[in-house]
Parts: structure tokens; C-alpha cells; sequence
């Protein structure tokens, strides 16, 4: 992402146009279309001589389509041209001759590393720095989207479905785009240009060109929200170099103006890609359906039809090329937080932090680092202000963990007004006897005991000594205060609670989950240095009734108890039930294994829910402890007991303005009982294995509002799944978590947080409360302004969390970021982060259906993004024509990405999706972190077959398209949730022989849950990267092989984001058509 470039002068040079001689255009199937006027001109970037541009009528624009009141920027340009728009030094084309650089190369420039603006007089505080550090410049343009197709380039791809319906309607509709050329020659602010752009042709004066907009609304759906696809997720791997074969510098062009750029050398370090994408440029896609009308004729006769155009997917911005940029610009050094208002690397590239000051992007990330100074320039802008905050998060061994400081008796210094924690921004004044709050500015007398002499420049001369003065990120001990009913806790306990219905039984799930405690409670995690662990376990089993043990370790044989009165639940047992692991090692191994005999003649189908939460409940309430409960539940709870759930599973509301009922609860009764396990600090983890209908959105409430994870098994198979549960639920037991925790953000004077999104309970407007937090959740806050801020100042957060430990300490994370602030729109826009961005927005969007149509939370997302891209474009882009999408540098990826969320499961399913699976993918984006949703929403597509079995690196990703496929190669795609390796028809039979063991294509099992472990290097190599990409995500992903023109395959095209969904979700390149057409209305 490149941000605070410097201004680029010149416009970029002449692009390959269609429909000359010397140029093959593709159509379907890359072959030539007739009827494609001819010309002997080469390259030039002037306008055409011999070639009359007829003028529009006054007050008309040809490429808006409709009456102006402004005049048009120039008669004789008749573009709808994307501008490259950028602040900063570029890659400029290279000379004539040469052949221009990949349109989709765009490579984002330098972040400003080191604010512009001094901190004030602020001695203590982080210094800013005097010189703006710059990122290497790395900006080049989008050049045109219609790079031809050399004959010699034509794909080996596979078209599936069936063409467009018109492919002359999609012409006429591509040809009102191009991506890339400039109107001005202004030094353009911050930001990337592309372009809907010149057409060939030469229109009847009056007649307009055909708008840029995407096809008719597909049934039931308005051309206000595009439709969306398949779920998206994020890439992260380098772009192969590839020459540049093929590519000439294209015919003139009308309405380009000025003389060409100056010519300079590429810059080092970024090799040329063709097209600016992997793998041969294809003709059309094939996912890209739809017919597209031509414009009204407003009266006058039809202009003659213009040469066959397309906007090229390579000359649009790349999500693969911008990961891989960054990486390569900004992977190499370490993020040294010691300066305000730095934009970290992206999520997707490996980077060493080092705290100076400020916490770690990996604790909190923020939509934008340099925040407008009033409310009126943040609602002009529209760009919500928000922090990821993941207060737990888990460090790489290279990094430091935060420091425990302990302040003994009296506890942490605090503001007295504010109750802020001393932190790096707070100022010591009066020889240090007082410090002034960096947060309220009140003066508050320091502790005798914390006295410390000040230097010749203000600062402690502790300052080094404590992590409190000189670290963003920092623990401190609580005292006795801090507690509940001032008693310090005790360590939590553990409970494990299995449904022992006759569908676990007949699975086979009882017998593994009993298989595995035996070896698992060994691993229950523990504080660094202790011996083992001092959490607690117990036992409950249950159907229609509970069954509690008794596994007190001076017992030859556990005791069972069974409580059949489920409507007034209660713990039979105190004494036993809650047991240390070493001490009750034999009385619980007997009992796990006892517990699959004593129910496999179970005739018993119908189970309870809610008593079996309220038993663990009481369980820890009668310990007076905090803890966790685990459920393996296999159904619908449908035996008469409280919190029993009828099926009101209905397909039939999709779309309806009922759609909101089946993400919400059927009955209030799971809140109520979340409040209670919240306020006891009882967390709940649920483990589901429906083969039906469940209502997740109902079970869920618990497991959400207390901090809690839900793991879900549809159609749980023993051979194919047991693998994958057991190492969620390893990781699961393992994992660091917090109980009893509160989470309370404080701003300084001028903005403040206003609302919060995750998995937590709050009871008042500031306490984020949560039974349980472990290290993958996060909270997302929003801010807004309540007065003003000041340049010099800038804006600070900080975020403390108290939590109990799992030795039972009681302690207190502080995590302190300082924000600048701004009163330039360009400066927040060319400060933002679009992941963290889209983070914000998908989780505003899956809370907002349930309480409106989906259709208007969609269109509400579209109309916000216009908003944001209109308002950059209105006041930071230089002048240039209206026909010209401009982007902002660094959020080049805005509508790429937005359009994966609009075609998300949870706003627009496809017929095989579940009420369920949508219930579940909404409660588990809402505590992703940037990282999660990033790959969730744009998956990320490797070419197994490129990879070097001789390196430890991942092979370079490619776009999700299905016309990147080969049907020679085998791919990997990952979302979080799962891995596909798709196998194509004619990949050679020795590749297949090493993978999976089998002579040919048609022997590949689709039943393999992992793949054969097989002595030769391309199979060793494949796992491991298997392997590798598991280790980074929090959930073991299910593998599925999908062979191509098999029936999974639908399943994977799902996963394809940048092509239209069968759920009629729009094309990357139609959305980016629409997201223009909204900008336009905006601005018009």
C-alpha cells in the first residue's frame, strides 16, 4: 500500500488500443474478430491527425452519458479513461521503443515511515521525527485495459460455461472503458487512476457512448448493489517475473493531450511483469457473463458500432501484485514503533516489530493512522475510524512478550481524573513530582515510592528502566483491588461436557473425544515457568439427562451421578468433581474409558442445551471459580427442558424482510443465561456435529457473548474429519486465555469509542466484558469526534485489559497508540489500510443484518465505498475528465475487495448454503482479526505445480480467476476455513503418481481428507506447504481435493472471487464498472 508519494507530472504514455492492424484482438477463444477498421499508424501519444473529432453539443459529455453543467475537460477527448493519479515518484514507462511495463504492475510507493508533525512541546512523549522517512518509491501506472493478445499467447485455458449472451453487448459496453490514461497533466495527489477509458471510434456528434455500467439487474436484485460472489480471501505470494513478450506500444489515441512523459529508466528492484499478472493474458473471461444494453439515443441516429474492446482484468488493480510489493519493500526491516502515525506493513507480509513506544500492529491495527482533525471533514470523507485491537495476540519467538511490571500494595500509577494508566505520552512536570495526563491533561501529584529525577530534556532518567515509560505494550500485576469481591480468584477450571446421544455414540465421536482427553490434559496450558498446570478438570456427560463424576483422586473407581430434573439444574457433587490432572490420573483415565461402554447400546436421540450450560455454571459458581466449559453437541435440542428449540429452519425468507429472523435467536432465553456466565467468568466453547438443521444462530448466543469459540462439523465423518477435529480441539485446550476479563478503550480529548464489535457482553457504554478472551479474538471499536484535534497533538488510545490468568493471577495488558491527526483529506487518505478497513466494514455489515434486509446492508456498503472513493476524487485528485475512475494509492483495493464481501455467504448465498453456515461464518468473522478476514475474503491461489522442491518458499500466488487456471497445473486455495488443491484434466500422470499415489486422473479420490505421505520430492514439498499454510491460521482447515469438471467444483469456483458468482455476484471488472457509475452519480 503505498501512501505519501511524491507528485508524478506527466501523463502516462500511449497504450495499445484495439482494433488496428498489427493488434489480434480476442474474443472467445483468443480468435480474431472480423470487421475491425484497419490502420498503418504505430505508436504515438498525440492526437491522431486525419481523424476529424467531431464536437459534442454544448452542455453534453459524451462519456458521462448524460447533460453536464460542467464543460468537459477537453472537446476532443471522449475518454472514460482511468487515470493514473499519484503522489509519488514512479516507475515511468520505458522509452518508445520499448514495450510499456504490465498494466497490472502497479506497485505501491513509499509509507511515509516518519510523521511530518513535531509532538508539541511534549517532552516524555514518542519523538516525532524531523525528516519524513520515505518507502521506496515503487508507483507505476495502470497501464490500458486493452492490451491485445498476441496469436502466439492464446490460453490453454478451458472454457466451461457458456458465453455471454451477446458478445457484440459486451463489447459496446467495454468499449466505454479503458484503464490508465491521464487528462491532465497536473501533478495528481495521492492516488491511482484507472480508467474507464477512450474508445476507438469516432461518435455521431449526440449520440452518446455506451455508459460504463454493469449488466441488467439479475432477478430480484436492483442495479443499486452489484451482485456479489463467492467468498473472497487474501493472497500472499509473490507475482512471478515474466517478460514481456507480445506487448507493442498501441495506436494513437483521442484525447490524450501534451507531450509524452520524460523517460526513465524502471527503477531497480521490481521486475516487469507481463500484463501485470501470471500466466499468459486469456481472452475474455468466461465468468464474466452479461449482456450489457447499449446507452438511449437521446433522438439522434445511432453512431456506428465501436471495435470489440474489453476492460482487461491484468490492467485493474491487482491484490497479488500490491501484497507482493509491500513485501519486497517493507518485509526486509523492522517496523520500529517509536514514531506517531506510521502505517504498518500489510497483514500478509512477515515483518520483525519493535517496540518503541507504540503497540504492535499485531495488538491493535487502525483504518487510518492520520485522522481528519474535525467531525465534519471525517463525515465528509466517510472513512470510518476504527481499531482491530487484539489484546492477547500471539507474538513470533523473535519478538519480545510484553513486561510484567509490579507496582507492589499501591498498584499502577493512574491519572486521577481519567484513570488512565502511566503510559510513554504522559509528562512529567515540576522536576518530576507531578505528570500532566496525555489523555485529559489533568495534573496528577506522583507516589513518593515512583519518584524519579527528570534529565536536561524533561524525560525520567528511568525512562529506559520501565517498560511503562518506554513501551507500547506492557503488563502490570493487580492488586487485591482489581478483584472480584476484593479476594484474589482462584485458578479456573475446565469442564468438559459430551453429548453421549445416539448419534455421537454411532459416529464414533464419543469413543475419539474420550481417546483423546486421556493424552490431551497433559498439555492444559500453564504460566511459564510452573512445574504443571493449575487449572482444574470435571466431567459431565448428558442426553435427555446429565450425568456428573465423581473422579476425586482417593477413589478406586470414578462415581456417577444422573440429575433427571433438568428444569431446575443443580451440581450433585462439590468434593470431586473439579479435580487436579495429576492427582486423579487413573480415576480419569478409567473413567474416559469407561464412559463409550456404559452408553454404546444408547437408544436415546433427543438432548438438552441450555441445562447443560446452566450445570457448568454452577459448577464453577459453587468452586468460586472462573473457566471454560467444552460441548460436543450433536443436535437440535428438542427434549423438554428450558431452552428447547423448535426447527424453524426456512429457505423461503432469503431475500424477504424476514431474512433477519434466522441470524437471530428463537428465544431470549441464551441471553439471559450469557449474562449470568459472563458475570460468574464461565466461557463456553462449542464443538457442533450437526447432521441437519441446529440453529447455530440460537446455540451460538452463549458461546458468542461470553468470549467463547464455536467449531463446526457438518456431517461428521469419523475417517475424514477426526483428524481435523482433534486439532482444533488440541489447540483449542492449549491456547493462552484470560478469564474474567474487562477491556475499556480511553481516548485523549477530541474523539472517543462508541461502539465495539466482537465476541463480548456489554452491560454499560465502555466495558467490554467477556467470561473468556483467548489470543485469536479481537474487539473492533469505532471512534467518532466529539471536538476537535489538533495537528500538533495528534490523537492516542489506549486500550487496558483485566483478565485472570491461568495460574489465577490477576493482571492488567495495556496496549498505547498515538495517531496523527489531519486537516487535508489527502493526508488521512493516503494514510489508511484497506484491509483493516474491510475488517471494520464486513463486521458492520454481519451485525447490520440483523436488523435489516440484506439487500440494504448491501447497498448501504456500496453506497459508504462510493462515498469514501467520490470524496477523494472530488478533493484530492487533480482535474481530469469524469469518465476517469481515480482510486487513492492505498485504497487501490477498495472495490476489489468490498465486492468479495458483498458476495460473502452471510449477504448473498448461493443455493448450497445453509441457514446454519450462515449463521456460523457471521459470528466468526465478527472476532477475526485483519489477518483472518483478509484470506477469508480473497483467498489465497497457489500453482503447486511452480513450486521449487528445492526451496523453503511458497511458490508466487495468482489471482482468483478462473481464467489463471490451467488445465495442466494443480492448485492450492485457501481460505481459513478450508484448503482445496484443484487437479486439472491434463496434468501430466508422473505429478499425479507423486501426489496421490495413483496411475491417472480418474483414480484421484475426492475422499482423501489428507494427503498420502509419499517418499518423493514433489509430494514432501506439497505437504509442506500444507503444513506450512495450517500453522498460520487458527483453525485446521479441511482439505478437499477437487478434480476439474468434477462436481466439487462448483464448491471451488465459489472461492474464484474476481468472476461472477452463481449466487449472481458481479465480476471484479463489472463491479469496478458499477462502483464508477455510483462515483459518478456522487459527483454529479
Amino acid at each position: 500500500m503505498s501512501v505519501n508519494q511524491q507528485a508524478h507530472t506527466g501523463p502516462p504514455y500511449g497504450q495499445p488500443q484495439p482494433g488496428y492492424q498489427g493488434y489480434q484482438q480476442p474474443a472467445y477463444g483468443g480468435q480474431s474478430l472480423p470487421g475491425v477498421p484497419q490502420s498503418q499508424y504505430g505508436a504515438y501519444n498525440g492526437p491522431m491527425p486525419g481523424y476529424q473529432q467531431p464536437v459534442p453539443p454544448q452542455g453534453y459529455f459524451p462519456s458521462l452519458g448524460f447533460p453536464s453543467k460542467g464543460s468537459p475537460v477537453s472537446l476532443n477527448s471522449d475518454t472514460s479513461s482511468l487515470a493514473p493519479n499519484f503522489i509519488g515518484s514512479l516507475r515511468a514507462p520505458p522509452t518508445s521503443g520499448a514495450p510499456p511495463p504490465a498494466s497490472g504492475a502497479s506497485h505501491p510507493s513509499g509509507h511515509l515511515a516518519y510523521s511530518q508533525f513535531e509532538h508539541g512541546d511534549v517532552q516524555n512523549g514518542i519523538p516525532a521525527s524531523a525528516a519524513p522517512m520515505q518507502r521506496p518509491p515503487a508507483s507505476q501506472p495502470f497501464l490500458p485495459g486493452s492490451a491485445p493478445t498476441p496469436v502466439s499467447q492464446i490460453s490453454t485455458f478451458q472454457q466451461y460455461g457458456p458465453p455471454p449472451a451477446s458478445v457484440q453487448q459486451l463489447r459496446n459496453h467495454m468499449a466505454g472503458m479503458t484503464i490508465g490514461s491521464t487528462a491532465a497533466s497536473a501533478p495528481p495527489p495521492a492516488g491511482l487512476g484507472y480508467g474507464v477509458g477512450p474508445s476507438s471510434y469516432t461518435p455521431t456528434t449526440g449520440a452518446p457512448r455506451p455508459p460504463a455500467m454493469p449488466g441488467p439487474p439479475l432477478p430480484g436484485q436492483t442495479v443499486a448493489g452489484p451482485p456479489p460472489s463467492s467468498q473472497p480471501n487474501h493472497v500472499s505470494s509473490p507475482p512471478p517475473p515474466s517478460s514481456m513478450a507480445g506487448l507493442h506500444p498501441g495506436p494513437p489515441m483521442s484525447g490524450l493531450h501534451g507531450p509524452p512523459p520524460p523517460t526513465h529508466p524502471p527503477q531497480p528492484g521490481y521486475q516487469m511483469q507481463q500484463n501485470g499478472s501470471f500466466g499468459q493474458m486469456r481472452g475474455p473471461q468466461p465468468n464474466y457473463g452479461g449482456a450489457y444494453p447499449g446507452a438511449p439515443n437521446y433522438g439522434s441516429p445511432p453512431g456506428p458500432p465501436p471495435p470489440p474492446k474489453r476492460l482487461d482484468p491484468d490492467s485493474i488493480p491487482s491484490p497479488i501484485q500490491v501484497i507482493e510489493d509491500d513485501r519486497n519493500n517493507r518485509g526486509s526491516e523492522p517496523f520500529v514503533t517509536g514514531v506517531r502515525g506510521q502505517v504498518p506493513p500489510l497483514v500478509t507480509t512477515n515483518f520483525l516489530v519493535k517496540d518503541q513506544g507504540n503497540a504492535s500492529p499485531r495488538y491493535i491495527r487502525c483504518t487510518s493512522y492520520n485522522i481528519p482533525c474535525t467531525s465534519d471533514m471525517a463525515k465528509q470523507s466517510q472513512v470510518p475510524l476504527a481499531a482491530v485491537i487484539k489484546p492477547l495476540a500471539t507474538l513470533p519467538p523473535e519478538e519480545t512478550l510484553p513486561y510484567l511490571v509490579d507496582h507492589g500494595e499501591s498498584g499502577p500509577v493512574r491519572c486521577n481524573r481519567c484513570k488512565a494508566y502511566m503510559c510513554p505520552f504522559m509528562q512529567f512536570i515540576e522536576g518530576g513530582r507531578r505528570f500532566q495526563c496525555c489523555f485529559c491533561s489533568c495534573v496528577t501529584e506522583v507516589p513518593p515510592h515512583y519518584f524519579q529525577h527528570l534529565d536536561h530534556t524533561g524525560k525520567r532518567v528511568d525512562f529506559y528502566d520501565r517498560p511503562e515509560l518506554s513501551l507500547g505494550s506492557y503488563e502490570f500485576l493487580a492488586t487485591v483491588d482489581y478483584c472480584k469481591n476484593n479476594k484474589f480468584p482462584s485458578p479456573p477450571a475446565f469442564i468438559f461436557m459430551i453429548d453421549v446421544s445416539y448419534n455421537a455414540v454411532k459416529s464414533g465421536l464419543v469413543r475419539l473425544i474420550c481417546e483423546e482427553l486421556k493424552s490431551l490434559l497433559d498439555y492444559l496450558p500453564r504460566e511459564g515457568n510452573m512445574e504443571e498446570s493449575a487449572i482444574r478438570v470435571g466431567f459431565v456427560t448428558y442426553n435427555k439427562v446429565l450425568h456428573f463424576y465423581n473422579v476425586k483422586s482417593s477413589l478406586a473407581q470414578p462415581q456417577m451421578m444422573v440429575v433427571s430434573d433438568v428444569a431446575d439444574m443443580f451440581v450433585p457433587l462439590l468434593d470431586g468433581f473439579l479435580v487436579n490432572v495429576n492427582e486423579s490420573r487413573t480415576v480419569i483415565a478409567s473413567l474416559l474409558d469407561q464412559i463409550p461402554e456404559m452408553f454404546a447400546d444408547t437408544r436415546e436421540t433427543e438432548t438438552v442445551f441450555a441445562p447443560v450450560i446452566q450445570a457448568g455454571l454452577e459448577a464453577l459458581k459453587a468452586a468460586e471459580c472462573a473457566g471454560k466449559l467444552f460441548i460436543f453437541h450433536t443436535s437440535l435440542p428438542i427434549a423438554e427442558a428450558p431452552g428447547k428449540l423448535k426447527n424453524r429452519d426456512d429457505r423461503k425468507l432469503i431475500n424477504t424482510d424476514k431474512e433477519k429472523t434466522l441470524f437471530q435467536p428463537q428465544t431470549s432465553f441464551y441471553n439471559n443465561l450469557a449474562k449470568d456466565c459472563v458475570a460468574q467468568g464461565c466461557c463456553v466453547d462449542l464443538f457442533l456435529f450437526p447432521n441437519q438443521y441446529l440453529d447455530v444462530a440460537t446455540l451460538g448466543v452463549v458461546p458468542y457473548q461470553t468470549g467463547g469459540s464455536i467449531y463446526k462439523y457438518a456431517y461428521f465423518q469419523l475417517e475424514t474429519d477426526q483428524y481435523r477435529f482433534l486439532n482444533d480441539l488440541r489447540r483449542d485446550v492449549q491456547k493462552e486465555v484470560g478469564f474474567d476479563a474487562v477491556m475499556r478503550v480511553r481516548t485523549s480529548t477530541g474523539i472517543r469509542a462508541t461502539d465495539f464489535f466482537g465476541a463480548f457482553y456489554m452491560s454499560n457504554t465502555t466495558d467490554v466484558e467477556m467470561a473468556g478472551l483467548d489470543c485469536d479474538k479481537t474487539i473492533t471499536v469505532e471512534f467518532k469526534h466529539d471536538d476537535k484535534l489538533s495537528e500538533d497533538s495528534g490523537a492516542l488510545l489506549q486500550c487496558a485489559l483485566l483478565y485472570t490468568s491461568c495460574a489465577g493471577q490477576r493482571r492488567l495488558r495495556i496496549h498505547n497508540l498515538s495517531l496523527n491527526c489531519c486537516t487535508q483529506l489527502a493526508d488521512l487518505y493516503r494514510n489508511c489500510e484497506t484491509d483493516t478497513l474491510i475488517n471494520y466494514l464486513a463486521k458492520y455489515a454481519y451485525r447490520g443484518v440483523l436488523s435489516s434486509p440484506v439487500k440494504t446492508v448491501r447497498d448501504a456498503l456500496i453506497n459508504q465505498c462510493a462515498q469514501i472513493l467520490a470524496c477523494y476524487r472530488k478533493n484530492c485528485a487533480s482535474p481530469s475528465s469524469a469518465g476517469q475512475l481515480i482510486l487513492p494509492e492505498c485504497m487501490k483495493l477498495l472495490p476489489v475487495y468490498l465486492n468479495c464481501v458483498l458476495k460473502s455467504d452471510v449477504l448473498q448465498p448461493g443455493p448450497e448454503v445453509t441457514t446454519d453456515d450462515r449463521a456460523y461464518i457471521r459470528q466468526l468473522v465478527t472476532s477475526m482479526d485483519v489477518a483472518e478476514t483478509n484470506v477469508f475474503f480473497y483467498p489465497r491461489l497457489l500453482p503447486l505445480t511452480k513450486a521449487d522442491v528445492d526451496s523453503d518458499s511458497l511458490p508466487a500466488a495468482i489471482r482468483n480467476s478462473e481464467e489463471r487456471l490451467s488445465k495442466g497445473d494443480i492448485y492450492l486455495l485457501e481460505n481459513g476455513l478450508n484448503v482445496f488443491v484443484w487437479v486439472g484434466v491434463s496434468v501430466q500422470q508422473g505429478l499425479i503418481q507423486n501426489l496421490f499415489g495413483v496411475s491417472s486422473f480418474s483414480q484421484i479420490s475426492n475422499a482423501l481428507s489428507t494427503l498420502p505421505v509419499l517418499e518423493n520430492p514433489f509430494s514432501k514439498k506439497v505437504r509442506s506447504i500444507v503444513d506450512m499454510i495450517q500453522g498460520q491460521r487458527s483453525r485446521y482447515m479441511k482439505l478437499i481435493i477437487v478434480k476439474q469438471e468434477d462436481k466439487l467444483e462448483m464448491l471451488f469456483k465459489h472461492f474464484l472471487v474476481e468472476d461472477k458468482s452463481l449466487s449472481g455476484g458481479a465480476s471484479y471488472v463489472d463491479f469496478l464498472c458499477h462502483m464508477h457509475k455510483e462515483i459518478r452519480q456522487l459527483l454529479s
